[in-house]
């Protein structure tokens, strides 16, 4: 798999994590709150698909 490959699976799910946890809380899924935790879960996803990319990518 490539080092891209690894970073959108990353960005991927960690969007729809972010998104899912404030409705744990009882926020909606169209929240501010859960828009907004989705952005981090996405940068989050992004930095450890692009780290778990680049070590076990080619």
């Amino acid at each position: 798999m490539t080092q891209k490959t690894f970073t959108m699976a990353g960005f991927t799910i960690g969007s729809l994590l972010g998104s899912y946890i404030p409705t744990l809380f009882g926020a909606g899924m169209l929240s501010y709150t859960s828009v907004l935790v989705s952005g981090v879960g996405g940068i989050a996803g992004i930095y450890i698909g692009y780290k778990l990319g680049s070590s076990f990518g080619n």
